[in-house]
């Protein structure tokens, strides 16, 4: 059971619970990898345009869908939705066609209905439906709620009103099965610049993690690509419980193919800017054709299951692996 694994991680913490956001094949092998090394259960996080339901597409990671990387990950690491709900994919929709492949395939459901409800109530109302929903599907289920800054920015009174009114709609064991509540800090990211923007507030986000505690939830930060090891550390410090991390693995590995690459980018720049993937991460003066380079790195993961750049990319899958692990290690041990 999944909150077996959980409770026996905090029992006996000996570094930082990841969750890792599965941005290629390579990614979610160092990732299974370095789980089992280490014996802890690192989250792979797959969002909806990552991984979704044979019905929906797939998604841009390896092509899989949501059956064939839960098969492919066959329990050697937890397997999370992150971002669940309606909006959330390629498509505007409500979400549940997603939702019920995820609850035969998944360990634990982010469900997020914010970027589509921005009303608390409304947003409070959807949520308290999806648990419901996904709970009658499958009650070994674990959740998550809340959301990103970046989506819709809480209060702590709201986060307050939220685990509040959730614990008095749903039975017992519904609320007990939310294992993690999104909580904020003030803090986003930026792609093209690679960094993580905003002011980071730790009073807030102590306030927020003191919340969760009193409702006996455990906390989750999101964006936490681009930080240093002293800010993992402050944040733990505060009592934070675990921290997701995406794009920064996707562009670590983007980089590696450029190194090997060199300045031989032409067909790498052209699948990348033909995709336009690129196009909501820069600002209305960028101009592609001086800035090949970045533009690769801003949207580069989005291409790698792409059999164009199959067909050009070096065979260095060894060395990412290896250089994925060794970053990898190096924040779960901050």
């Amino acid at each position: 059971m999944i909150e077996k694994k959980i409770q026996s991680f905090y029992r006996n913490r000996k570094c930082t619970l990841l969750g890792v956001g599965p941005m290629s094949k390579n990614c979610v092998d160092a990732t299974v990898e370095l789980a089992n090394h280490h014996e802890v259960p690192i989250f792979l996080i797959a969002s909806r345009r990552q991984i979704d339901s044979t019905q929906l597409g797939g998604g841009y990671v390896n092509n899989w869908t949501t059956k064939e990387f839960s098969e492919y990950v066959n329990g050697r690491a937890i397997i999370q939705r992150d971002h669940g709900g309606p909006s959330q994919g390629n498509i505007n929709d409500d979400g549940l066609e997603s939702f019920r492949c995820d609850a035969k395939y998944f360990d634990l459901i982010h469900i997020d209905p914010w970027k589509h409800y921005t009303n608390f109530l409304d947003g409070f109302e959807e949520t308290l439906y999806l648990i419901k929903f996904l709970y009658w599907k499958n009650p070994n289920l674990r959740f998550e709620i809340g959301t990103e800054e970046a989506i819709r920015r809480f209060s702590v009174n709201e986060l307050n009103n939220l685990l509040y009114n959730l614990e008095n709609k749903l039975s017992s064991d519904i609320f007990n099965s939310i294992e993690y509540v999104v909580v904020q800090s003030g803090v986003g990211l930026n792609l093209g610049k690679q960094i993580n923007t905003g002011q980071f507030d730790p009073k807030r986000l102590e306030k927020m993690i003191n919340v969760c505690k009193r409702f006996g939830k455990k906390t989750k930060e999101h964006n936490g690509d681009y930080l240093s090891v002293k800010e993992y550390a402050d944040r733990f410090d505060l009592g934070l419980d675990s921290i997701n991390i995406a794009p920064q693995f996707g562009q670590f590995e983007t980089s590696c193919y450029l190194d090997e690459m060199n300045n031989d980018i032409q067909d790498f720049y052209q699948i990348c800017y033909e995709s336009k993937r690129w196009e909501k991460w820069v600002d209305k003066d960028f101009e592609p054709e001086k800035n090949k380079k970045e533009l690769i790195r801003i949207c580069g993961h989005y291409v790698l299951s792409d059999q164009k750049f199959i067909d050009i990319k070096p065979n260095i899958d060894d060395k990412i692996n290896y250089k994925l692990k060794a970053e990898l290690n190096r924040i779960i041990n901050a």
